[in-house]
């Protein structure tokens, strides 16, 4: 075992990150005196760009290297380096990550102060930033200056969904190596929801065939009943459209899950949160200082409440978000029938519903239909309401 079996049906990705580490660990750098100097050239450089789907183990595959940059065996997955790494508790390995909507400057300039110091314990100070995509433009710009003229002991790791300017910035990503991850094949991710997650091979080859390649969803349809049901409500829209009032049910059905989401995935921990925060601002004390806390205190709260609400909206954009995706794949799957193409379907437990379908609509009508889940997750993306995004929507997918 290693750190790279962490990495899923990434074999030429691997490969490639394994020559970087080997080449790494015999970097001399201009305190060691003789041998070969600086951390650039030949397979290793000082920043990288992780790119890929999601569900490809962006920042898997980017964990897996900095375990492996760090480690005296290269990714041991043994030793109390690659144990620490994993936890993201390294002292020179630095994770950002946002449960927000972007990544600001003032989120990142912490870590580009850490980038200029040397690595404390370990060969290499590291930063992996797993949301460059949602960088805003002043923090593009920070971590750029960063980016072209780093410490010689310090790596960048950037995960992002492309290479698209949309996601990184030209400039960024003409500093940084390219690494490419593909969508896993459905076999090597049965096999490691069978082998590393115990699940049954019957339930993790169906998990496997329906998740679109991303192998957290499959975990998660595989262990989790919430999230088999959510997709089995989502995959009944389609044949519950036959009136105005199932249209307006529809919708309300899938805004009334995604805010179920929310409250089962943020409630507790928002409620924990603010409990945390009053005991430390010293909630109901007494004394000299108190009123000067209590104004302390009531900035920190709308502080806190303010990322709270960001990580809500969030969270209700990645459910519906997921909620449209297997809507799109729904109809794809009906327009790919219609040609007849010999393709591999999205939702291949619902054969015989997208045979009945493919049979009853037309081709324009499934393209039709998914132009208008592709409107919608652009409207989301620009902060329209999620009722008024979805009602159009399903309006659109009655109308066909």
């Amino acid at each position: 075992m290693s750190v790279w079996s962490q990495v899923v049906g990434q074999p030429e990705a691997v490969a490639e990150l394994r020559a970087a580490a080997e080449h790494a660990a015999h970097v001399r750098f201009s305190s060691d005196g003789e041998g070969e100097e600086g951390a650039r050239g030949g397979a290793m450089t000082h920043a990288w760009l992780f790119t890929g789907p999601p569900g490809s183990g962006r920042s898997v595959a980017a964990r897996a290297f900095a375990a492996a940059l760090q480690c005296p065996r290269q990714g041991c997955d043994a030793c109390q380096v690659c144990r620490t790494v994993a936890a993201g508790t390294h002292a020179d390995v630095h994770e950002v990550a946002t449960e927000g909507l972007s990544l600001g400057v003032k989120e990142m300039r912490g870590m580009i102060e850490r980038a200029a110091r040397m690595p404390t314990t370990a060969r290499w100070q590291i930063i992996l930033i797993e949301d460059a995509d949602r960088m805003t433009e002043q923090a593009s710009n920070a971590v750029l200056k960063a980016v072209e003229e780093p410490n010689e002991r310090t790596v960048f790791l950037l995960c992002a969904p492309s290479e698209h300017p949309d996601d990184v910035s030209v400039t960024i990503r003409s500093r940084c190596r390219p690494l490419r991850l593909r969508t896993p094949v459905m076999s090597a991710i049965a096999e490691v929801l069978a082998e590393r997650d115990g699940i049954d091979a019957e339930t993790a080859s169906w998990a496997a065939s329906v998740c679109g390649g991303h192998i957290g969803r499959a975990r998660r349809l595989a262990r989790d009943d919430d999230a088999r049901n959510r997709r089995e409500a989502v995959l009944a829209v389609p044949r519950s459209l036959r009136s105005a009032a199932e249209v307006f049910a529809a919708a309300d059905g899938l805004v009334g899950a995604a805010e179920a989401e929310v409250t089962a995935l943020t409630g507790e921990r928002d409620e924990a949160e603010r409990e945390e925060l009053a005991v430390s601002m010293g909630a109901g004390g007494s004394g000299k200082g108190v009123a000067q806390a209590q104004r302390a205190a009531k900035a920190a709260e709308k502080d806190l409440e303010k990322q709270q609400r960001l990580r809500a909206t969030r969270t209700r954009r990645d459910a519906l978000d997921r909620a449209l995706v297997d809507l799109a794949g729904y109809y794809r799957d009906v327009l790919v029938r219609g040609f007849g193409a010999e393709v591999t379907a999205t939702h291949p437990d619902r054969a015989r519903e997208v045979e009945s379908a493919a049979r009853d609509d037309s081709r324009e009508s499934a393209l039709r239909r998914l132009e208008a889940i592709l409107a919608c997750r652009e409207a989301l993306e620009t902060n329209v309401k999620p009722q008024i995004a979805v009602e159009a929507m399903v309006t659109a997918l009655r109308a066909g």
